[in-house]
């Protein structure tokens, strides 16, 4: 398969994978802060530092399904732009401890989950 062929596919995936568990949160959490957008970015970021080390270390997988699971179904699945544009949304709003929550919990939650996600790969993977 080529390696661009793998990453569209991917994407496709991770995007309705983010669009379903975004809605999912936010019926059950409410819209009035982007809860959707922290979830999926937090289990993104958890699940990129596991398939790191399983893909790159401990199988040896193909550039291809490299290329399909992280680039495409977990780049499709995070959602960066959406967190930014959230934000912005936010601070126009005049919503500024939710933009500044939004931003602490994404990226602290986000960097922290795929170092654990790193650590767990490489003892249990």
């Amino acid at each position: 398969m080529n390696i661009a062929v793998a990453v569209g596919a991917g994407g496709a995936v991770g995007s309705v994978l983010r669009y379903t568990l975004t809605n999912v949160v936010g019926r059950a959490m409410g819209t009035a802060f982007p809860y959707g957008t922290v979830i999926v970015n937090v289990m993104g970021s958890f699940l990129i530092g596991l398939l790191y080390v399983w893909l790159m270390e401990r199988v040896g997988a193909r550039p291809e399904m490299r290329a399909f699971l992280i680039v495409g179904v977990l780049g499709g699945f995070t959602t960066f732009s959406s967190f930014s544009l959230e934000t912005v949304t936010l601070l126009m709003q005049e919503s500024y401890a939710k933009a500044v929550a939004n931003v602490v919990l994404s990226v602290l939650l986000c960097v922290g989950c795929t170092w654990l996600g790193i650590q767990l790969a490489r003892q249990f993977v």
